[in-house]
């Protein structure tokens, strides 16, 4: 692997409260996850997101999450497939507004939280999600979890997906992310952080938080923006990478 995208989850504040440091993230990162207004986020936030990714030349995503601003997001919800397409396509579409106006483009989609980690083992709801994509905005990338459903469901669908692993948190044995609830989900230490990048980016490979490893495809690494650690790891991960004689780019530089 000689080409790598480095994307952060951002715009997660709403009203008058801020969450993260989006426009030092923006330094480091290639691409961004803009939260779309559900989970976080709101119509203010969505535009001046937008427009410090443009000033920095860094691709713009789609963050649609469940309607949960009290949960972040990151607690389950029972809906059906139809719901799934609704929630993806509303949101997809209102990001995509502001993007166009702000002079640019929609580069990809990618669900957040609860969503994401509901359509990396349920087929049905990663079918919907990958169809609205294809259907809001043809040419637009689906992220999903690397080895999931999602990007099952997106290349049966014709969307271009990209397969995301994580810097910041741990995985199972089945390939899933480590749920919040459980302790050791999530990687603090800068040096741990960068030596499971590594592993996912020059080996295909993951250490488990059993301690076995599993192969994983790595095509771009996320870093969270709520994440205390995030603009260390961020810099920290950026510079490791460029060291190694990886090219750090968003996947839109790429076709």
């Amino acid at each position: 692997m000689s080409v790598i995208d480095l994307n952060c989850d951002m715009g997660e504040g709403f009203g008058v409260y801020t969450k993260g440091k989006d426009e030092e993230v923006l330094s480091y990162v290639t691409s961004a996850n803009i939260a779309c207004g559900f989970h976080a986020g709101d119509p203010m936030t969505m535009k001046k997101t937008v427009q410090m990714a443009a000033e920095k030349n860094v691709a713009i995503g789609a963050h649609p999450g469940l309607p949960d601003l009290a949960g972040f997001g990151r607690r389950k919800m029972d809906i059906t497939p139809e719901d799934a397409y609704a929630l993806t396509m509303y949101q997809t579409g209102a990001l995509e507004a502001f993007a166009e106006a702000a002079g640019t483009s929609l580069q990809h989609v990618k669900p957040h939280g609860a969503l994401y980690n509901m359509a990396a083992t349920d087929a049905s709801l990663a079918k919907t999600i990958a169809e609205a994509v294809r259907d809001a905005k043809g040419d637009v990338i689906l992220y999903g979890l690397a080895g999931s459903e999602l990007i099952k469901a997106g290349e049966l669908a014709g969307v271009r997906t990209v397969s995301e692993v994580f810097a910041d948190r741990t995985y199972q044995a089945d390939g899933t992310l480590t749920p919040r609830t459980q302790e050791g989900a999530v990687i603090k230490d800068s040096e741990k952080a960068l030596q499971q990048v590594n592993d996912m980016v020059f080996d295909q490979k993951v250490r488990t938080i059993d301690g076995e490893y599993i192969g994983i495809k790595a095509e771009s690494v996320c870093i969270h923006g709520d994440n205390e650690e995030a603009i260390d790891f961020a810099r920290f991960i950026r510079n490791a990478l460029t060291d190694e004689g990886i090219k750090v780019t968003a996947p839109r530089s790429r076709r």
